[in-house]
């Protein structure tokens, strides 16, 4: 008995003595293990730590300031001052939802700005306005369905990325102006050798202290300001809607100019470890430094308590939906401390990276129509007439 008892704990010595060796092994193993890959380090960065800003409680209105100080800074250098717009109509004709009309306005020197503004038939000024924005796609053109080198030849838009007829069936005007680097604005003066068509256009940003996200944001404020100098508009009924290339613009449009009433971004929101940081994606999604400051929701977050409706696709493996449901939650989260997580919604489709028509606009009409019923409220106070 004795004999056996002595047995089985030298054989437990023995298997504790072999286990040790084999984790001192394997940490050994670990040591001369070489990390080659530069995207180990990058995750390893990740992993340190949180976003300087990242919200973590307290007063929303004293974050959201000293963030959006801080990201003015890093989406680069824009005009001090602005330039005359100097807007003039290309070409207007009826349609059968409304009317549109091609116009061009300069955003800053040797920078045009071809759009076109669409009004819904049978509304009466002044029109509540959605600025579209169309991503890595053949340009503007697909806003209002016709062909980009003709457009008096309708087209048939995949994805739901029609937004301006999707406006104007919904008794909304819209400008749909052409991001720097797509359609009429894609590059032409010098020689492209890369696939991504915006590419070059962002490197050169980076080099004059700017970056290509700035830049289309200033863009969709000069577009405001357009918007402003017709008289028709309704200066506190203005969103931005977007997807894929256009949310990304949508969101930081959003979060960095005051004027912008609504938001609908599609196909990006999401986090940035998860999505830009770990899958390839175009130069023109990414801002230097951004990651040791925030994460994306803190950057929708700066929208608060503004309505916004995010539109995701439930397979996107560009902006995976899992990652896109946490980063709500966070969102969320800045929204019930403004007192308005009710006016921050998150929209799935079925499939994958595209826009959602149907899912996204009952949602955002109501918020639409409750801040045009603020609006005459605010002009016709009860007992003035």
């Amino acid at each position: 008995m004795l004999t056996e008892v002595r047995t089985r704990n030298v054989s437990s010595l023995l298997a504790a003595a072999m286990k040790s060796v084999d984790g001192l092994a394997e940490m050994v193993k670990e040591e001369m293990k070489m990390h080659l890959s530069p995207t180990e380090n990058h995750r390893y960065l990740m992993s340190q730590g949180t976003p300087a800003l990242q919200y973590d409680g307290g007063d929303v209105r004293q974050w959201q300031s000293r963030l959006r100080r801080k990201l003015s800074r890093l989406v680069g250098d824009m005009p001090k001052e602005r330039c005359g717009l100097r807007p003039r109509s290309l070409w207007k004709r009826e349609h059968a939802l409304g009317s549109i009309e091609k116009i061009v306005f300069t955003s800053e020197p040797y920078a045009a700005v071809p759009a076109y503004v669409c009004l819904p038939r049978d509304v009466a000024p002044p029109y509540a306005f959605m600025i579209c924005v169309q991503g890595h796609n053949s340009g503007m053109h697909n806003s209002i369905a016709v062909q980009r080198d003709d457009e008096m030849q309708p087209i048939e838009v995949e994805g739901d990325r029609d937004f301006a007829i999707q406006c104007m069936r919904h008794g909304i005007a819209a400008l749909c102006v052409e991001q720097r680097a797509f359609g009429e604005r894609r590059e032409q003066k010098q020689k492209v050798r890369f696939p991504q068509i915006c590419h070059d256009t962002a490197m050169h940003a980076l080099m004059l202290g700017r970056t290509l996200i700035g830049e289309r944001v200033y863009d969709v404020d000069r577009g405001i300001d357009y918007l402003a100098s017709r008289g028709d508009a309704s200066m506190k009924s203005i969103g931005v809607m977007g997807n894929s290339g256009g949310g990304t613009v949508s969101l930081f449009a959003a979060a960095l100019l005051p004027r912008i009433a609504f938001a609908m971004p599609g196909c990006y929101f999401c986090s940035f470890q998860d999505s830009v940081m770990s899958t390839r994606h175009c130069p023109d999604n990414y801002i230097p430094g951004l990651l040791k400051y925030a994460e994306m929701s803190d950057i929708m977050g700066l929208f608060a308590p503004k309505p916004v409706v995010i539109v995701s696709g439930k397979s996107d493996e560009l902006f995976p939906i899992s990652a896109t449901r946490r980063a709500f939650r966070e969102l969320q989260r800045i929204y019930d401390a403004c007192g308005a997580e009710e006016r921050c919604h998150l929209v799935v489709g079925a499939g994958g990276h595209r826009f959602y028509a149907d899912d996204a606009w009952p949602v955002m009409m109501k918020e639409i129509e409750a801040l045009q019923r603020t609006e005459v409220a605010n002009r016709h106070p009860k007992g003035h007439g």
